[in-house]
């Protein structure tokens, strides 16, 4: 590789022979596989990486990103970006590879400076308003009371539920007293025993009101301290939607400066294309992802893009899943309103996910009678129609069965996953089953194949998950918003290479498996084959082996079983 003096950050292919290898149309950046060009300049950035800056165990990684071009010269090369803005700033400094931000030269105005002034003033004001010590104090005291009161209504709820017992324990005695032949052979046991009885209700009404004047008194205290705190908290919130409404126009401001070329020479501001393309504001970080940058520097500098790639460096993400290495494609909550527009004017891949893969695949039927349908959906088939591939197992269901009522779905299997779907055939069937569901008294096992190997044979990973709104459809792990989700787990074989794994949910959020498997706090082992959370391959590993369920109408234990064909 040699620099070209010509364009700054370009660095030229050595070897001619490249040019044989060109691709026919530039890369699909949002489902594609990394041209051999693309691989190589990324090569080339990894070692300067390595030499510059060493993968840290304290420092969260980067998403980096090659375009490979040609130059005015017809030279091939590449220039490499990095996701961000200080980052990209600072590495500029001591990496000439990297290309700078979108942004670079804007000269904020006086009035920007003056809302970038208040929003620093009110975070200061925050600040102080948290760490304050009264306000600390506060915070405290609701806690305090919170437990205390807790503590003392549980003391006397176990003090009420052993007076409970006693009073039933004497009740029974009593019992044979009070029965109407006692009262004509025995009246005064009689009476004694009716005045024992009366107390007994007494006592249990005393008790009751004692502890409701328990919780009386607590509450009263917990809404003073509520009280007291709920001035700061609400000066605080105050600030912070202040805060956000100035930084919203800040954002705004600074998105209009996003002046953002395509292969036409046509420009649009990053609000612009996001309010033509969505109709929605831009999320932060738009136009500050590799991918943006690259192409905005290739037009600017007169380089043609031939194809590119992106792969993350370092430590991996605290909640995503990413790995030191991997290829990813762009995200789809940031860039693609934005390269939808920066495409334009060049010949681009076509979309591989509006081809349906499943079009000369055919839905086996594993049972079937007038209440429902179980099926084993092949890898590649949607359990449902999708926004472009409206042929799925649901609409092959559908036609087979035209008389079917309801929703017909009750759970779902990803695209990519083959095995075992259970449709219900009229409304009856559809509410028990869904009820069955709910209460998770249905069993599903899969079979998966990961990368490499695991310390343990057996255990449970419970990791609660949330969609990533900036990248649909992945998810992440979020221990603040995400809904719980559990999967047992046990080693069933293993090799050099892979292990085989079974699989059993105890929930079902979207992409679970595939998370769980993959994320670090998981089994740190992605499933072979899932190129959303780890590389692709032939197909995604995954399987859903057995399901277990009662027949709506009979009752009866209904188990299925298929063998995953890998």
């Amino acid at each position: 590789m040699s620099a070209s003096t010509q364009v700054p950050h370009f660095t030229a292919f050595e070897h001619n022979e490249y040019l044989a290898q060109l691709p026919k149309q530039f890369t699909f950046p949002f489902y594609y596989q990394p041209h051999p060009l693309a691989k190589r300049a990324a090569q080339v950035l990894q070692q300067h990486l390595s030499n510059q800056q060493p993968v840290s165990t304290n420092e969260q990684g980067r998403m980096y990103g090659v375009l490979v071009v040609k130059n005015a010269q017809q030279q091939l090369g590449f220039i490499s970006a990095v996701s961000g803005t200080e980052l990209a700033k600072n590495a500029n400094n001591t990496n000439n590879l990297l290309v700078p931000p979108v942004f670079t030269g804007f000269e904020p105005s006086h009035e920007f400076f003056e809302k970038q002034r208040l929003v620093n003033q009110i975070n200061d004001e925050i600040s102080q308003l948290q760490t304050s010590l009264v306000y600390q104090q506060q915070k405290q005291l609701l806690v305090s009371e919170q437990s205390a009161a807790q503590f003392q209504i549980s003391q006397a709820q176990a003090v009420m539920a052993n007076n409970r017992q006693l009073r039933k324990q004497v009740r029974q005695k009593l019992a044979p007293l009070l029965e109407p032949i006692n009262e004509q052979d025995s009246p005064f046991q009689f009476a004694q025993a009716t005045k024992q009885s009366i107390e007994l209700a007494r006592q249990s009404v005393a008790d009751k009101k004692q502890l409701a004047q328990l919780k009386a008194y607590w509450q009263q205290r917990i809404n003073q301290a509520e009280q007291c705190l709920s001035k700061y908290e609400h000066a605080i919130k105050q600030l912070k939607k202040s805060r956000q409404k100035i930084s919203h126009r800040l954002q705004k401001q600074l998105f209009r400066q996003y002046r953002l070329l395509n292969a036409k020479g046509e420009v649009k501001n990053v609000m612009d294309i996001f309010h033509e393309f969505a109709q929605i504001t831009p999320p932060a970080g738009a136009g500050d992802c590799a991918a943006p940058k690259l192409l905005h520097y290739a037009y600017t500098h007169q380089l043609i893009p031939i194809c590119m790639a992106e792969f993350w460096w370092g430590q991996p993400a605290q909640s995503e899943v990413r790995k030191h290495l991997h290829y990813y494609p762009a995200c789809q909550g940031k860039c693609q309103a934005i390269l939808n527009h920066m495409l334009t004017g060049l010949e681009v891949e076509e979309n591989p996910l509006l081809i349906n893969p499943a079009q000369d695949k055919q839905l086996e039927i594993i049972y079937q009678d007038q209440h429902l349908v179980v099926v084993n959906k092949p890898a590649g088939m949607l359990s449902v129609p999708g926004k472009h591939i409206k042929d799925s197992a649901y609409t092959r269901i559908k036609s087979m069965c035209p008389n079917a009522q309801g929703s017909l779905v009750l759970h779902r299997l990803d695209m990519a996953t083959s095995g075992l779907l259970l449709f219900s055939l009229n409304e009856r069937a559809h509410k028990h089953l869904q009820q069955q569901f709910i209460n998770k008294d249905i069993r599903k096992r899969y079979i998966a194949v990961i990368e490499g190997q695991l310390s343990q044979p057996t255990g449970v990973i419970a990791l609660p998950l949330i969609t990533d709104i900036n990248d649909r459809p992945r998810q992440k792990v979020c221990y603040q918003h995400g809904k719980p989700a559990e999967t047992r787990w046990q080693v069933l074989s293993s090799t050099e290479n892979t292990t085989r794994v079974q699989l059993n949910p105890v929930t079902g959020r979207t992409h679970q498996l595939r998370v769980h498997c993959a994320h670090p706090h998981g089994l740190n082992s992605a499933i072979v084959g899932d190129g959303l959370y780890g590389k692709s391959a032939d197909r995604l590993h995954l399987h859903a082996e057995q399901l277990s369920f009662m027949h709506p109408v009979t009752k009866k234990l209904m188990s299925f079983q298929v063998a995953a064909e890998f």
